[in-house]
Order: C-alpha cells, then sequence, then structure tokens
C-alpha cells in the first residue's frame, strides 16, 4: 500500500463520509479533516483514523498543515468560498489537490491557476465525482469521435435524491440563473430559457438547460466552443422555474440565501446505500459539426451519483499517487483518460453512433 499521505478535508459531510468509509474499505489510512472538530472526531474514532481540526481562513495555519499531505481530496462545500482558499494553501504546500465540486466558477478558477500548478508540479484537478467524470469522459470520447464538432450538448437522467450538500449548492444558482457556452464564452442564461426533448437512454424526455460543470470542463476538454447541459424535467415545472427569473435578484440576497440553506440543513438527508444500489444514471451526449451535417450521439450508463464520486474521487486518488507527469490544472478526461468513466464499478462501456 502506498504510504503517501492522503487528507479528506470534508470528511464528516454525506459525500466525504462515504469517501473516508469506503478508502479504509480499500486498505487506505487517510487524515480526516474539517473545520468542526466535534463533528470530526467521533468519524475519526469510528474508523480509527488521524483527524485534524482545520479552519480555512488562515492561509498560513492551512498550509502548514498541508506540508506532509502528498495529496488532498476537498470535500467541504460551499466549493465557491472554499475550493480556492484550499487550492492556493496546496500550491504552496506542493499537495495535489482534487476534489468534488460541479460549479463552474470554480473550474475556471482552478483553470486560471494553471501556470502556478504547472510551476509548483502539483495537479489541481476539481471534479473527480459525477460533476463530471461521465459527463467529461463522454465529451472527450465524443470529440475523439468527432474531432471537427463545433458543439457539443451533454445531459443526465436520475431518480437520485439530493445530498445537503448539493441541494446548497443548488440553492446558491437560484440567484444567478443558467449557463450555456458560446463561441468560447460562458454566458448566463434564464432558468428554463432553453428547452429540448432528449432520449437520455430510457426513453423521450422533455429536458431543461442547466449550469453543469461541463460548461467549463468539456470546454477545457474538447476546445469545443459552443456547449449545452440538460436534465429531464416535467413541462410544467420547467414553466415555474422559469417564473423564478424575476425574483433572481431576490434570491441572491445573503438572508434568503442562508434561510433556504438552514431548511436544507434541517430537513435534506442524501440517499440511503439501499436507494443508492438500486439507482443507476443515464449519461447522454452529442456533437455535431452544422457546416458538414456530422452528428454523433453517445451514451454510458453508470451507478448512482454519489457512489460514482466515492469510486471516481478514490480511482483520481490512486492515479495521482503513482503520477509522474506535469503540473497544472486538469480535468478528470484529460488526467486520467476518457475510459474512466467505464472502470467504475456499475459504468457501461461509453456507445457512439451516428446520429
Amino acid at each position: 500500500m502506498n504510504n503517501k499521505n492522503i487528507m479528506i478535508y470534508g470528511a464528516y459531510g454525506y459525500t466525504g463520509e462515504l469517501i473516508a468509509r469506503q478508502a479504509v474499505a480499500q486498505g487506505f489510512r487517510p487524515i480526516l479533516a474539517g473545520r468542526n472538530a466535534q463533528k470530526l472526531q467521533p468519524l475519526a474514532d469510528a474508523l480509527n483514523l488521524p483527524a485534524m481540526a482545520i479552519d480555512l481562513d488562515t492561509a498560513e495555519i492551512l498550509e502548514r498543515s498541508l506540508q506532509d499531505i502528498y495529496l488532498v481530496i476537498h470535500c467541504a462545500g460551499p466549493f465557491s468560498t472554499t475550493a480556492e482558499p484550499m487550492m492556493r494553501a496546496c500550491l504552496n504546500s506542493r499537495t495535489h489537490y482534487q476534489d468534488i465540486t460541479g460549479e463552474i466558477d470554480v473550474y475556471e478558477a482552478a483553470q486560471r491557476l494553471d501556470g502556478a500548478a504547472k510551476t509548483a508540479g502539483i495537479v489541481l484537478c476539481p471534479g473527480t465525482g459525477f460533476d463530471v467524470i461521465p459527463t467529461d469522459c463522454l465529451a472527450a470520447a465524443l470529440h475523439n469521435a468527432l474531432p471537427s464538432a463545433t458543439h457539443l450538448t451533454l445531459g443526465f437522467d436520475s431518480d437520485s435524491k439530493l445530498s445537503p450538500g448539493t441541494a446548497k449548492t443548488s440553492i446558491e444558482s437560484l440567484g444567478i440563473g443558467g449557463a450555456i457556452r458560446r463561441n468560447g464564452k460562458i454566458e448566463t442564461i434564464g432558468h428554463g430559457q432553453l428547452t429540448r426533448r432528449i432520449d437520455f437512454g430510457r426513453g423521450d424526455k422533455f429536458a431543461v438547460a442547466i449550469p453543469w460543470g461541463d460548461i467549463s470542463t468539456a470546454y477545457h476538454s474538447t476546445g469545443i466552443q459552443n456547449i449545452e447541459a440538460y436534465i429531464p424535467m416535467s413541462p410544467a415545472r420547467a414553466k415555474k422555474l422559469k417564473h423564478l427569473n424575476g425574483f433572481r435578484w431576490l434570491l441572491r440576497s445573503r438572508w434568503l440565501q442562508n434561510w433556504l440553506k438552514s431548511k436544507v440543513g434541517r430537513s435534506v438527508q442524501g440517499p440511503t446505500e439501499e436507494l443508492r444500489a438500486g439507482q443507476k444514471t443515464w449519461v447522454w451526449g452529442e456533437v455535431r459539426n452544422d457546416r458538414r451535417g456530422e452528428r454523433k450521439v453517445g451514451r454510458v450508463t453508470t451507478a448512482n451519483g454519489y457512489d460514482v464520486t466515492v469510486s471516481g474521487s478514490l480511482s483520481v486518488m490512486q492515479y495521482l499517487l503513482d503520477y509522474r507527469g506535469e503540473g497544472g490544472y486538469f480535468t478528470p478526461s484529460k488526467l486520467c483518460g476518457p475510459k474512466l468513466v467505464e472502470s467504475l464499478p456499475g459504468s457501461s462501456a461509453i456507445d457512439i453512433k451516428i446520429a
């Protein structure tokens, strides 16, 4: 077993705990870390692992805590607040960084740190979970199948419940709107503004564009200039979502954000192991070159998104434990290759067809 020190930060959150428990099951002994010692210690005791209570607000203390850490799996949201301090601390301590975010702004921040990561010789790879391993790998495979593609559309269909952390991230997006990439630039659009019908893998469904992480990552993985991402949604719910556009100014307010997140904290729990075991995810993608009239469609089926996040994070971790390449910002497919998703438990092979 590799003896390089691994830290799981935010280990007592829903997904952080799943990753910590599976890491132990695979024979690893990560250091568990987070901001709240009282929440952290019971898990550390249960798993017989070392624990460190570390606040992200003091850069000097954080960097000192990472001096002997080879790699951090960052699981503490909201990543819009926590990711950049941890990434900068990893740069200064020369610690590889990965996280489980799905937030576009975090990916773009990591990409802006590419030069610094190259200089430090460390990898920055945000999004090593369901956000965005399956869609990122499918995007890369589709681009390989149609290198001249000018447009990429991605999406997924799942019955999974949200964890508290994912629900809180969704609340943050309410005041911002949707997102697409047009001619290489990320553009904000209204909630429910773009719709289409898609067969994700279990029948044709009405779908709505969402600000999924691939609006950032798929561009860096493929270079395709025009990108959209979709999930299925009933037309009635899409209409309600569209009505929120007139209140985005209010939904951005700190007091309302805090109130909504407090309700999530009291009422939302992630899916049980039994529920996750019975839920698959259907991932779909399309590339096209309108000038040439070429179009290809790809699909891959995965396990429940949270199980993908656990297995994906640990797969990338194991890849980095033996890493000998250069530093920099990487998407999962750029770091580990498009077949990464196929190697995860519960995943099918990527299937691409001419449409």
